[in-house]
C-alpha cells in the first residue's frame, strides 16, 4: 500500500514537471548591425580579422616581441588565472547533480544517576547521502550559467591578448618612427653645419651679411635642440614596451621604418561578422547569457524542492559486535518543501536577476555599437593617412626642387641665401 502511494506521488510529480516550463531557453539577443560602419560598403565578406597576427605583421623582430609578450605579459597571465577559477566553478556545477555523501563515527559512554549498574557504551559508524531532484531545472541553469562565465573569461583573455598585440605593435612602430625622426634630425644638423660654413664663406666674400650667418646658426641650433627630446622619447617608449614584455627597462631590438613593406588594403567584412570576430562583443554576449541563466535559477526558487536522503551503518553497545548483522541500521526518506513566506527573499532575488539581465543586454548593445564606431574611426583614419601620405610626398618633392632652384639662383646672384634657408627649413 505504501509503495503504491509513493509511486502515485512520484508519477504526479513527473506529470506536474512535464506540464510546467520554468526555465526559459536561451536565445542570442537580436542586435541590428545595419549601417554599423558609417559611409562604408558592407557587402564584402573578406575580413582581415580572420587573419592571424603573423600574417598582418610581417616584421620577424616584431613577431618575436609579440610572442614574448604573449608568453610573459602579467596582465595576460592574470586573465588566464581567471579562466582557471571559472573552470573550477563550472566543474563544481557539473558535480551538483550527484548526491552529497558523508560518513561519521560516534562513541559514547554514560552512567545513570543513583544506580549501581555499570557504565553504558554506544558505538556508531554510519554514512549519509542526500540528493536534490532537479525538478525545475535550477541545477541545469546554474551549470549553464557557470559555462557562460567560463566562456566569458576565455573571451576576455582574448580581449587582453588582442590589446597586448596591438600595444606591442604600436610601441614598435612608434620606436621605428622616432628612430627615423632622430636620424633625419641628426642629418639636418649636419646639413645646417655645412650651411653655416657656406654662409661664413659668403660673408667673407661680401655676398651676405652677418645677419644671414647668425640666422643660419640659429636654425642649426633650433634643429639640434630637438635631439635630446627625441632620445628621451625613444627611451620612454622602450621602457613602456619592456613592461608589456615583463622585462626590466632596457633597449629593444628593432628594424628600420623604411625597410618595412606597406600592407595591403584593410578589409572590414560585413558588420555582422563583429559578433564572431570581436572578443569584446563575444564577452558581452556571454555576460548576457550568464545573467539570463541566473534569472532562470531565481525563478525556480518559487517552486517546491524534492530532496531524497538515506543513511546506513552499524550501531552496537560493544566494539566487538559493531560489524555483526544485528547491528546494521538504515533509513531512507524523501522531503518535498515549498516556500510559503520567506520575507520576500525569492521576489527580491528574481527582481535583482531580471535587472542584471537587462543591464547585461544594454552592455552588449553598447559594446556592439562601440565596436562599430571603432572600426569606422580606424578605417577612416587609415584612409585619411594614405591620402595625406600621397600629398606629403608631392609636397616634399616640390620642396626639394625649391631648394635646388634657390641654390642655383644664389650662384647666379639672382637670389640671396635667406631664400635657400627658408626652402631648406620647409
Amino acid at each position: 500500500m505504501k509503495r503504491k502511494l509513493i509511486t502515485n506521488v512520484l508519477f504526479a510529480l513527473v506529470i506536474l514537471v512535464s506540464s510546467c516550463t520554468i526555465s526559459k531557453p536561451y536565445r542570442t539577443p537580436v542586435a541590428s548591425t545595419r549601417g554599423l560602419y558609417r559611409d562604408m560598403p558592407s557587402t564584402d565578406t573578406s575580413n582581415m580579422a580572420n587573419l592571424h597576427w603573423t600574417e598582418i605583421f610581417g616584421d620577424t623582430l616584431l613577431q618575436n616581441l609579440i610572442r614574448e609578450g604573449i608568453a610573459h605579459n602579467l596582465d595576460l597571465k592574470s586573465a588566464y588565472s581567471h579562466i582557471q577559477q571559472a573552470r573550477a566553478y563550472f566543474e563544481q556545477s557539473r558535480l551538483a547533480f550527484l548526491p552529497n555523501i558523508s560518513t561519521y563515527a560516534d562513541a559514547q559512554m554514560g552512567k545513570l544517576s543513583n544506580t549501581t549498574t555499570n557504565n553504558t557504551h554506544s558505538y556508531l559508524l554510519a554514512a549519509t547521502a542526500s540528493w536534490e531532484a532537479d525538478l525545475w531545472g535550477k541545477l541545469k541553469s546554474s551549470r549553464r550559467a557557470s559555462l557562460a562565465s567560463l566562456l566569458q573569461t576565455e573571451a576576455y583573455s582574448r580581449v587582453v591578448q588582442t590589446g597586448l598585440v596591438a600595444a606591442i605593435a604600436n610601441y614598435y612602430y612608434t620606436l621605428l618612427g622616432l628612430d627615423q625622426e632622430l636620424e633625419i634630425t641628426q642629418q639636418s644638423v649636419k646639413n645646417w653645419i655645412s650651411t653655416v660654413d657656406v654662409m661664413k664663406s659668403l660673408k667673407d666674400a661680401d655676398v651676405v651679411t652677418s645677419a644671414a650667418v647668425v640666422q643660419s646658426e640659429a636654425s642649426r641650433y633650433a634643429a639640434e635642440v630637438t635631439i635630446p627630446d627625441l632620445k628621451q622619447s625613444i627611451r620612454q617608449t622602450e621602457n613602456a614596451l619592456s613592461v608589456l614584455l615583463n622585462r626590466v627597462p632596457g633597449p629593444i631590438r628593432r628594424g628600420r621604418l623604411f625597410d618595412l613593406k606597406q600592407g595591403s588594403l584593410l578589409h572590414t567584412g560585413v558588420p555582422a561578422q563583429l559578433l564572431g570576430n570581436r572578443p569584446d562583443v563575444q564577452a558581452a554576449e556571454l555576460n548576457f547569457r550568464y545573467n539570463f541563466e541566473l534569472t532562470n535559477v531565481a525563478r525556480s526558487y518559487f517552486y517546491p524542492g524534492l530532496v531524497i536522503s538515506a543513511s546506513g551503518g552499524f550501531n552496537s553497545l560493544s566494539v566487538g559486535n559493531l560489524f555483526s548483522p544485528g547491528s546494521l541500521i538504515g533509513s531512507i526518506a524523501g522531503s518535498l518543501t515549498a516556500p510559503v513566506f520567506n520575507q520576500g527573499i525569492n521576489k527580491a532575488r528574481l527582481k535583482v536577476a531580471q535587472q542584471g539581465q537587462e543591464q547585461a543586454l544594454f552592455v552588449f548593445e553598447n559594446t556592439l555599437l562601440t565596436a562599430g564606431r571603432e572600426v569606422s574611426d580606424d578605417i577612416a583614419a587609415y584612409q585619411s593617412s594614405r591620402e595625406k601620405t600621397d600629398l606629403r610626398n608631392s609636397q616634399i618633392m616640390n620642396l626639394q626642387k625649391a631648394v635646388e632652384y634657390t641654390q642655383l639662383l644664389v650662384r647666379y646672384s639672382s637670389a640671396n641665401y635667406t631664400e635657400v634657408l627658408t626652402a631648406q627649413q620647409s
